[in-house]
């Protein structure tokens, strides 16, 4: 039986989204349009733009749908001298210039906040950065919906989220504006989205978008994750009593409740994803947009870590259906793997 262990990657389809989404196809008209059918269509669009302000805090805010993070981040960075960290997503660092020091806690210090970027936790480590008011792009892709967290709260210009992380559909995200906020429309056209995003709107996307985030904060307040935090930390535990080979990264700071990114030198990442597989493993080498790449990660080398150490690390991400036997079976079956491959290298 297969364990989907890559939740930071992307969360399945959340049954709040698919109900949503299988009622929201019999509605055809287009939201542009000022008859019944497109009033229909553009009122879906406008109730799940208020479930997301709410569920992220944003009242008050403009909620702008876009076709993920990556666009969002995009449309809050082209043209702007903004500057952040090696730790941030390529989508963000891809826009700056990455000027601001990481501490070995992977803290980013900042001294200009109006003109950085900074995300709120990061998808790899699984660490959350402190608190910095004033931030111009707040990259809120991963903690949404797993850590208690608020738009307004931070005081920033901008931030970005994507539905597929809190089982929402793929393809879809927005990025959150205070109300006000400059920004020029990468996509020009009909003028939706206030302007700011021309095209003709996802509806199916947009609606599944906000029964995730409903159910998503639904789960939060219910303290569905601290049973997550439980099982991270019953993984963590088992992995660190068999060996003291391998490096918990983050062990010394606050991380996300779900994510546990190991090290273990001698042993490739990208190989213990393939030997994990096999046994019926979904985990990653890092995040998803990178994993793919032979290049170890910029994100651990930035902490300090070595590139051969960073070649070696293994992303466990959990989420809410994962269950403590998964976890175990995890654990005792990585282990074993960890045993076969230490024999076989000193053989050689």
């Amino acid at each position: 039986m297969r364990a989907y262990l890559d939740y930071n990657s992307t969360v399945p389809l959340r049954s709040e989204a698919k109900h949503s989404m299988i009622e929201a196809m019999n509605v055809v008209g287009n939201p542009s349009s000022v008859h019944l059918e497109g009033r229909a269509a553009k009122n879906l669009i406008e109730n799940a733009r208020v479930k997301i302000a709410e569920a992220i805090g944003a009242d008050g805010a403009d909620i702008i749908f876009t076709s993920g993070a990556t666009e969002s981040a995009a449309l809050a960075l082209a043209g702007r001298n903004i500057m952040c960290s090696r730790v941030e997503h390529d989508a963000v660092s891809s826009w700056c210039s990455a000027k601001l020091s990481t501490d070995r806690f992977g803290m980013v210090d900042i001294d200009k906040p109006e003109h950085s970027a900074l995300q709120v936790a990061n998808s790899e480590t699984g660490i959350i950065q402190k608190p910095v008011r004033g931030i111009w792009l707040s990259d809120m892709t991963q903690a949404f919906g797993k850590v208690p967290l608020a738009f307004n709260w931070h005081d920033c210009d901008c931030a970005m989220i994507s539905a597929h992380k809190i089982g929402g559909p793929k393809g879809i995200g927005a990025l959150i504006s205070k109300r006000g906020t400059d920004l020029a429309a990468l996509i020009k056209g009909g003028g939706q989205e206030m302007g700011r995003r021309s095209g003709t709107e996802n509806v199916l996307g947009i609606v599944g978008f906000g029964a995730a985030a409903e159910a998503a904060q639904k789960d939060l307040v219910n303290g569905e994750w601290e049973k997550i935090l439980e099982f991270r930390m019953i993984l963590e535990n088992m992995i660190e009593e068999f060996s003291d080979v391998p490096i918990l990264v983050g062990k010394d700071s606050k991380r996300l409740p779900n994510t546990t990114c190991l090290i273990t030198p001698g042993w490739k990442g990208e190989t213990q994803v393939m030997q994990m597989d096999l046994d019926g493993f979904a985990v990653s080498a890092g995040s998803a947009c990178s994993s793919g790449k032979v290049k170890p990660s910029y994100v651990l080398k930035e902490l300090g870590f070595s590139e051969y150490e960073a070649s070696c690390a293994l992303r466990i991400s959990l989420g809410l259906e994962t269950t403590k036997d998964e976890v175990l079976r995890f654990v005792e079956t990585w282990i074993k793997k960890f045993k076969y491959n230490l024999k076989r290298k000193n053989n050689i």
